[in-house]
């Protein structure tokens, strides 16, 4: 291989990854994609949430032989404290149209089926390869890799790094900084395995239809941190994430947090007899608009987690990770369209086309959320949590106290926890980040 030259090269072959070769290779480019892993998917066992406009603009005809687990028909938004959750679910029987909007998938195996639509677009992929270095000319353009294989360089007209969060490759090179802590989540998920008929009667679904729960509040320990549930066929899929920031300066405890989220009343039941078979840990980039690193140079550009593009808001990622990849690939096959070389002015039309897409746009939105959250972790993942919960207790409790006592009692029980311009000052925070 050390003779034969590539149009492209790209390292990683995950959602990104796997957009990026694919766009490149069905449009007859000649591409190499290096996966460290025994096999794609093969470091993913936990499942996700997969968009489907997104993926249709890859490939059109993926619900033909995607594995897919369930189509998601509910959403459900929780606050919980110690033993109770408030919150409000989104059901509607519009999901259930033939082109359904969102599904659960396993990564293991979704990952492994892109690869193989990967392949017979005509790409080469080469599993357990790590990259060791880019190579570079005299001038500093990166002009190919060299691999743990051999040691001898591969060659390519540009690189595409679709190498994860940690983007160790990218943070070596010196194309980027190492994520700061207060950027990147510690996620732990379970597999919890149940008969599908057993799934459907505790969600209230049928044929195939999956529902989702995400709650955030005192489950975190004060942390900025999310939970979440996915339903799957005959699984669920359960985990907890907070910043590493907060994980170092708490020193609590991942697995912990995480035993907590499964016992808490409300979670419980729901995986009551569950077998659990899976367990995992990755992180997650949660920086927003303002982590996102320089996205191209002189012969490489980055996608996907490795460009920090996460939308925590939202909760979506995989969704951001294949529209970045599929745009770099276009914006490569233009350049090389045009017979023009991958200089950094050329890929600047990458850049140019992300900016454009909803990626950015909804990240700009946003940019100052994460901020906020981190900032105030403790008011909204404790202390407006707790007073909701009592707030709604005191609500529905029926006895001998006169109403408007209650209504005193909670309006008192705000301002005592946070004073009045300390509720004013939260709102006009919020407001503002989330305009």
């Amino acid at each position: 291989m050390t003779e034969e030259k590539f149009d492209a090269i790209v390292i990683g072959a995950g959602m990104a990854g796997n957009a990026a070769a694919y766009t490149m290779a069905s449009r007859g480019l000649k591409v190499l994609q290096l996966e460290r892993g025994e096999y794609p998917g093969s470091k993913n066992v936990q499942g996700a949430i997969m968009y489907s406009n997104m993926l249709e603009k890859i490939i059109p005809d993926f619900r033909d032989d995607a594995p897919l687990e369930r189509h998601l028909i509910e959403q459900r938004f929780w606050m919980m404290d110690d033993t109770s959750h408030i919150g409000m679910q989104y059901r509607s029987d519009d999901f259930n149209e033939s082109r359904h909007n969102r599904y659960t998938v396993i990564r293991a195996q979704f990952d492994k089926w892109f690869s193989r639509k990967v392949r017979e677009a005509g790409a080469t992929v080469l599993c357990e390869t790590t990259v060791t270095e880019l190579a570079r000319d005299s001038d500093g353009k990166v002009i190919g890799v060299l691999t743990d294989r051999t040691g001898d360089m591969i060659l390519a007209d540009v690189v595409v790094l679709a190498e994860g969060v940690n983007g160790l490759l990218g943070t070596r090179a010196g194309l980027r900084e190492t994520p700061k802590p207060q950027n990147v989540a510690l996620a732990v998920k379970e597999m919890h395995f149940l008969p599908e008929e057993v799934i459907d009667q505790r969600f209230g679904l049928k044929a195939n239809e999956g529902c989702v729960i995400e709650a955030a509040g005192t489950i975190s320990r004060s942390m900025a941190g999310l939970a979440f549930l996915y339903t799957n066929k005959e699984s669920i899929s359960i985990g907890i994430g907070c910043l590493v920031s907060d994980f170092a300066a708490t020193m609590e405890s991942p697995y912990e947090l995480l035993e907590s989220f499964k016992n808490h009343p409300s979670i419980r039941t729901l995986i009551a007899g569950s077998e659990v078979k899976e367990y995992a840990a990755h992180l997650i980039p949660e920086g927003g608009y303002r982590a996102i690193p320089q996205l191209f140079g002189n012969g490489w550009v980055v996608v996907g987690d490795a460009a920090q593009l996460n939308n925590a808001v939202h909760r979506e990622g995989s969704n951001l990770a294949m529209t970045s990849g599929r745009l770099a690939g276009e914006a490569i096959f233009l350049v090389r369209k045009g017979g023009r070389p991958m200089t950094k002015e050329n890929l600047a039309l990458y850049k140019s086309m992300l900016d454009k897409s909803f990626v950015i746009k909804d990240l700009r939105k946003y940019k100052d959320m994460p901020a906020l959250l981190h900032t105030n972790s403790r008011n909204f993942f404790t202390t407006y949590p707790q007073l909701l919960s009592q707030a709604a207790q005191n609500f529905m409790r029926v006895d001998s106290t006169p109403k408007l006592d209650k209504e005193r009692a909670t309006t008192a029980a705000f301002i005592k926890a946070r004073s009045r311009w300390g509720l004013v000052g939260d709102a006009v925070r919020l407001a503002f980040a989330w305009r």
